[in-house]
């Protein structure tokens, strides 16, 4: 079995008195797709923000690709992706512009080539020479897929990847991310509410309710105990009770 190439150790995030995070750990193995499952507020977008090291942890640790998220931040940025629900792209520019720039920054070698090679990859360079400015939500999620996947990172994380999407869009942004995965053993940490872009995707998934860690498990042991997406579904609406949800994503 694969070595965890993501391990939490007691995270932990707290906001004005507010735990967002709470004492939160567990291990993902290299090569996985991870669904992170939760409720609005659950602190997910939370979760991923203290792993990219967007975001310091008020205690606990965690190690991304074996480097510390609290020590190494720079080591951890180099070896991860990441695209955040809303991309940020420079709409006066064209997917290629962006691309250069952001390769460029990234300390890419040989940026124009990459950044071909790239849209080449993920069936999108027919928007090469389009302003972004007009793109879908579709298009842009496709670009910041190719931004985040230009220095070749070794884990991968996704925001929300279908908010907004057609049911097209998602089914694209699906074989993307196989594809990433199977071609190229990228792990994918993916937060979703989409019961169903987890048992078509995922090869693990967690549950997060209100900051707690209350599901971890395989896909093949949750699908074999809870059979199709509707019993899945009842799963995650038992573990995750409505009560007050928080602000805080």
């Amino acid at each position: 079995m694969p070595d965890p190439i993501l391990s939490l150790r007691r995270l932990r995030q707290v906001f004005d008195g507010f735990t967002a995070v709470d004492d939160l750990s567990m291990d993902i193995r290299k090569g996985e797709i991870f669904g992170f499952l939760g409720h609005n507020g659950a602190g997910k977008t939370t979760t991923i923000q203290m792993l990219t090291t967007l975001a310091s942890p008020t205690s606990g640790t965690a190690l991304v690709a074996g480097h510390d998220i609290c020590t190494d931040a720079l080591a951890v940025r180099r070896a991860i992706g990441y695209v955040p629900e809303n991309v940020r792209l420079y709409d006066t520019l064209t997917a290629t512009e962006n691309l250069t720039f952001f390769a460029r920054l990234s300390g890419v070698e040989a940026p124009q080539a990459r950044v071909r090679e790239v849209l080449d990859l993920l069936d999108c360079a027919y928007l090469a020479n389009r302003r972004v400015g007009g793109f879908s939500k579709g298009m842009r999620q496709r670009v910041g897929l190719a931004q985040a996947i230009l220095h070749r990172p070794s884990v991968l994380f996704l925001d929300e990847p279908t908010s907004g999407l057609d049911p097209m869009g998602i089914k694209l942004l699906r074989d993307l991310i196989l594809r990433l995965n199977a071609e190229f053993g990228m792990t994918i940490f993916m937060n979703t509410h989409l019961i169903s872009e987890i048992a078509k995707t995922c090869t693990s998934i967690a549950v997060l309710s209100h900051g707690k860690l209350v599901f971890h498990d395989r896909i093949e042991a949750v699908t074999a105990r809870y059979g199709d997406d509707t019993a899945l579904e009842e799963l995650y609406l038992s573990l995750t009770p409505v009560g007050r949800l928080s602000e805080v994503a």
